[in-house]
């Protein structure tokens, strides 16, 4: 794997707090945080702290009137406009809610500079990858949409060719959104079928705006219940061909870890084994595809003990080279550290039993009766013509 890596982090990020009720509890970075130093990935990886993102920055994808809104319900969440989804359930307002959102954004269009720059061939962002947040709009427990942000500044950077492959349970509708109409920017998106989960958006129909967007954007929306073997099969089945084709000089991933089988908030059946099987993949593609050239975010992710913090900890370790064996036992610290804040029992080891996971590429046929193989083809049909593939 690679060499030596990036983690940005700055403490401040676990400020990202919606309140004790809400199920992003800012928890789950703080213990992948951890997590990652009791394997020693502290000192295998550079861990530095961007500024936040500045105004000019968050204008490259965020209108300046939703900015605005944001900074008023930051000063008084009293204030907020449910019309920029602020003040809302998803998204309730607190105070320095700008700051720390703004805190997040600067990590990831940070880790996206440092890989551009060659400061650093993978870097990693877990606290970010809030994807649904919308040009002007907050939704879905995202503020600012760094992801979009760390492309766009890829763009104004001077690359030519930015992939996105988003594989939290979620639609990654925001990141699809902000470059609908932008051919140099290829999205694929693979999630919980729509019929069964917000945004209820992620059709395979939606394929980017008609011209020069057109086959721009990818959606393999997966039947609920879909477990490692489908999961994984319906990756292979259509990322490294669009990436081949795309030919991206950089790679920028999200790793929601809500698809897990654990996850509260969804309906998927994933294991961490699987999530982690992805994660590899995801760093070779970069590898065989934009020459190493990866920036990986978080996301999603809801069971903050049991699944976010292995999940993201594999993510690190992965992007420094320096992969943990799926069977490693969890240092006990660690586990004490977890009873103290949570007062949960932590899992013991850095897997779900289920490594390796086994699945059949798409060349081994279709099965017409399969409704994963049917949300595949789906996709294929969709998008691969206008790319001028075959489907």
């Amino acid at each position: 794997m690679s060499g030596r890596a990036r983690l940005m982090w700055d403490e401040a990020v676990t400020g990202y707090d919606f309140g004790p009720d809400h199920p992003m509890d800012p928890v789950r970075l703080t213990l992948t945080r951890r997590l990652v130093d009791a394997f020693g990935l502290d000192r295998e990886v550079d861990v530095v702290s961007a500024k936040p993102a500045g105004e000019s920055t968050l204008r490259l994808v965020h209108r300046a009137d939703y900015v605005e809104a944001v900074k008023a319900a930051s000063a008084d969440p009293g204030a907020a406009d449910p019309a920029y989804g602020l003040g809302t359930v998803d998204d309730p307002a607190f105070a320095g809610m700008h700051e720390v959102s703004a805190l997040i954004a600067g990590q990831s269009v940070g880790a996206a500079e440092a890989v551009w720059h060659g400061e650093a061939l993978h870097a990693v962002n877990f606290a970010g990858g809030l994807h649904h947040a919308m040009p002007g709009g907050a939704s879905g427990f995202c503020v600012y949409n760094d992801a979009s942000l760390a492309i766009a500044r890829l763009l104004e950077l001077g690359a030519e060719r930015v992939a996105y492959i988003d594989v939290d349970v979620h639609h990654g509708d925001g990141v699809q959104a902000a470059f609908w109409e932008d051919p140099r920017v290829l999205t694929i998106s693979l999630h919980e079928h729509p019929r069964t989960l917000f945004p209820q958006t992620g059709w395979p129909e939606e394929t980017g705006a008609a011209g020069p967007g057109e086959g721009s954007a990818a959606n393999v929306a997966l039947p609920a219940g879909t477990g490692d073997a489908g999961w994984l099969r319906a990756f292979h089945a259509v990322v490294p061909e669009l990436l081949a084709d795309f030919r991206p000089q950089v790679l920028v991933t999200q790793h929601g870890a809500d698809t897990h089988f654990e996850d509260p908030l969804a309906h998927l059946a994933v294991s961490l084994d699987a999530q982690r099987a992805v994660q590899v993949a995801c760093h070779d593609l970069a590898h065989e595809y934009a020459d190493g050239k990866w920036v990986a975010l978080g996301g999603g992710g809801y069971a903050v003990v049991e699944v976010v913090p292995r999940s993201w900890t594999h993510l690190v370790a992965i992007a420094a080279g320096r992969a943990i064996e799926p069977t490693a036992v969890i240092p006990e610290g660690w586990r004490q550290e977890v009873f103290a804040r949570t007062r949960q029992l932590a899992p013991a080891r850095m897997t779900d039993g289920r490594w390796p996971v086994p699945y059949a590429d798409w060349e081994t046929g279709y099965d017409p009766a399969d409704r994963l193989d049917q949300a595949v083809l789906a996709t294929r049909r969709a998008v691969f013509p206008l790319r001028g593939l075959l489907a």
